[in-house]
């Protein structure tokens, strides 16, 4: 069972803002309750960025929603005529993020009854402000999430299952079966990884310290995304051209052999990065730049000798070329953020 700390928050959120509504005597605190729900975002930076965003809608949400009740009153008809209302100036001011919950707002207000309706809207329009702030400074306090960490920790999960794919692909040695669902997880570890690196370079723009050393490590996360966005490329076009292709042995034996030393060169950067590469350990640029020429040849080779078959060996082969170059870049940033690092020792 999945348990993170903003599963946790949101409970607290929850908890908290209930018993802040039953303390100052409010009714209906459940809004607070539903209000805390919606609030919680993914970071901090967000959860303030939504804030005013949420007020704004809020309180015009609130404000239509008692104009209607007072000269329409309690309606289902005047209540989707609202609703619909509502949605279309949060769209319009191009805060779409807070419509759901703008949307209990009007809801908690509109299904006011009594002889008191304008005061009992307002208490249920206070009540989820209070779900609201509770949501955010529950959020920002307790257990601020640790994206760094989080983020080569998926970057590792992805690695391993994209190198699984590439050392079988060609060789075709894993059940059909198998390869789609490791293929499948790996896509899946991709989104998760956009959206981090999103939440990631949001909070370090807007609440980190400009220090060079975080831009430069920033970067150094992006072409780690971008690389394994080539590797995602390289599969999807193996997949698509390999297979319509009368491929020979020495074909074969050539672009798995290129995709083994590429997966190699990716483990060594990662390792490198987290530091688990002696210093003194002999740079493997050499060696990699030598079966880049040897894979050049060779696969031009395959080409002149049957063009109108091997066309799509070129497209595979451009596909390698591109996730090569990516690791090099990746090395050369690598390289500057350790001299970086080790400077500002």
């Amino acid at each position: 069972m999945p348990f993170g700390s903003r599963i946790l928050k949101t409970g607290l959120a929850v908890t908290l803002s209930i018993y802040i509504c039953i303390i100052l005597g409010m009714e209906n605190s459940v809004f607070a309750g539903v209000a805390a729900i919606l609030a919680v975002q993914p970071s901090v930076y967000r959860t303030w960025k939504q804030l005013p965003d949420q007020v704004i809608t809020n309180s015009i949400g609130a404000s239509i929603s008692l104009f209607f009740l007072y000269f329409f009153g309690e309606n289902p008809v005047i209540i989707g005529f609202v609703i619909i209302l509502i949605i279309s100036l949060s769209i319009k001011m191009k805060m779409e993020n807070t419509i759901p919950l703008t949307l209990v707002t009007v809801i908690a207000v509109m299904s006011a009854t009594g002889s008191e309706d304008f005061y009992f809207a307002l208490e249920r329009f206070l009540v989820i402000l209070i779900g609201t702030s509770t949501a955010v400074i529950v959020n920002t306090l307790i257990f601020p999430p640790k994206y760094k960490k989080k983020y080569i920790l998926n970057i590792d999960v992805a690695f391993r299952n994209m190198s699984l794919l590439m050392r079988t692909v060609i060789s075709n040695e894993m059940t059909e079966a198998s390869y789609q669902e490791i293929n499948r997880s790996f896509k899946k570890d991709l989104k998760k990884l956009e959206e981090q690196y999103k939440l990631f370079d949001e909070e370090r723009e807007k609440f980190g310290k400009s220090k060079r050393l975080n831009a430069r490590e920033i970067i150094v996360f992006k072409q780690m995304l971008k690389v394994l966005q080539e590797g995602n490329q390289l599969l999807d076009n193996i997949e698509e051209h390999y297979s319509q292709n009368k491929s020979i042995d020495d074909e074969n034996k050539v672009l798995d052999q290129q995709l083994e030393e590429l997966v190699k060169y990716h483990e060594y950067l990662l390792l490198k990065y987290i530091g688990k590469i002696k210093e003194n350990h002999q740079n493997i640029d050499n060696d990699i730049l030598k079966e880049k020429e040897k894979f050049y040849d060779q696969v031009l080779k395959f080409y002149h000798e049957n063009k109108e078959q091997k066309l799509r060996t070129m497209i595979i082969a451009s596909s390698i070329v591109d996730y090569s170059f990516h690791l090099e870049r990746l090395e050369k940033l690598i390289n500057q953020y350790i001299k970086i690092r080790e400077h500002g020792k």
